[in-house]
């Protein structure tokens, strides 16, 4: 009787979704670890086959080497290390540039798209027909080697915004801020303005889901994010200077020095990816059942209004998720700023630093770990807030 039991025990669980699904991801998971570990076996045999160092100590060696752009104290005696953490904060920034003006310009043009005007409309087609089927390469190589390559020197610079800032075939010169005793308070005091206009707008709308009507608070928000740091900072003597580039002998000095590589990869990389952006926004919009709209102007709403309470955040859920797709492919697409000679992860860490220590294997590991680790990032930034701004259905 009891062998009976167990024998008929064995096809039921068998027969069981979850039991048969977890023994096929257990199976799976095992194949993909004997995989992982054979490569690694594999890997470390050839190296001390071939008498090739491994490890991560090359990277608190000297790096012997400088580079034209950091943003933390660096020199030529400087680590792999610290040439590894200036070429990550070269491409950070450059990523977070390009998504900022890439998200505002792509708004804007996909806006266009879909303007009343006929120029405008047929203007904002063509930049992203033209845009989105050219090279990011060729791009690339047409903002650096065919418009700031053959501009003037710092003695002719090119002046904006009154001579405010200046630009040259040495790079764009902006103004520098020059905090003064003081400024910390201001700081302080915006800080605490903006978390007390973020808890406002967030009791606005806490009595909005409660009793069906919205308190007005958008002057009081503005009242405590702006008002508030604008206090304090009148009140402590106006704590912000500001430093201008001048001409000094053959170059310029003072002021904040963007090399011409940077600015080519920024202008190329947002103009290209804006067109795709535009073409998201425009898709967004238009998903928005015309229902909605014509609703809306029933009810005397001017377009503005419209466009801000009733269109936008019904479009958001069809524009967030292939926008987050575009930022990953702006941060991706960043590592074509090798092609120009501009700092970044790839040009110092996977190029020299490669090259100089011959570890091909940890610093490719580490390249690639970087890459994905940003993506991942913003993937999750982009996926919180799609969740934060949905539309709870009913």
């Amino acid at each position: 009787m009891r062998l009976k039991a167990t024998a008929g025990l064995r096809p039921a669980l068998w027969n069981s979704p979850r039991a048969r699904s977890a023994l096929i991801q257990g199976l799976l998971a095992a194949a993909v670890l004997a995989f992982a570990l054979w490569v690694v076996h594999n890997t470390v045999t050839n190296l001390e086959r071939l008498n090739v160092n491994s490890g991560f100590r090359f990277l608190w060696q000297p790096a012997g080497f400088a580079i034209n752009q950091t943003l933390i104290p660096y020199s030529e005696s400087s680590s792999y290390a610290a040439a590894f953490i200036v070429s990550l904060l070269n491409t950070l920034v450059l990523s977070a540039a390009g998504i900022v003006f890439a998200t505002v310009l792509g708004f804007a043009v996909g806006l266009g798209r879909l303007s009343s005007n006929w120029l405008i409309a047929r203007l904002a087609a063509v930049y992203v027909e033209t845009l989105r089927n050219i090279p990011l390469l060729l791009q690339i190589f047409f903002w650096y080697f065919a418009i700031l390559r053959p501009l003037p020197g710092p003695r002719q610079s090119i002046p904006f915004l009154g001579g405010m800032v200046l630009l040259n075939n040495r790079g764009l010169y902006l103004p520098s801020p020059q905090f003064q005793p003081g400024f910390a308070i201001v700081a302080l005091a915006a800080a605490v303005g903006v978390a007390a206009a973020i808890l406002l707008g967030r009791w606005a709308a806490r009595r909005q889901r409660l009793t069906g009507v919205r308190p007005a608070v958008l002057w009081p928000a503005l009242a405590f994010a702006v008002g508030l740091p604008l206090a304090a900072f009148l009140a402590t003597g106006l704590p912000l200077r500001w430093e201008f580039p001048a001409l000094a002998g053959f170059n310029l000095q003072g002021g904040i020095a963007v090399i011409p590589e940077f600015v080519a990869m920024l202008l190329a990389l947002s103009l290209y990816i804006a067109a795709f952006i535009a073409e998201i926004v425009r898709a967004g919009i238009l998903a928005v059942a015309p229902g909605q709209v014509e609703a809306a102007r029933a009810l005397g709403l001017p377009r503005s209004r419209i466009y801000r309470l009733v269109v936008i955040p019904q479009a958001l859920r069809v524009i967030v998720p292939p926008l987050t797709n575009q930022y990953v492919n702006l941060v991706k697409a960043s590592s074509l700023a090798a092609a120009i000679a501009y700092p970044d992860i790839m040009l110092v860490f996977a190029g020299t630093v490669l090259n100089q220590t011959g570890q091909a294997l940890e610093v490719m590991t580490i390249t690639m770990a970087v890459y994905l680790f940003i993506s991942l990032a913003v993937s999750l930034l982009m996926n919180w807030y799609n969740r934060a701004t949905a539309i709870a259905e009913r």
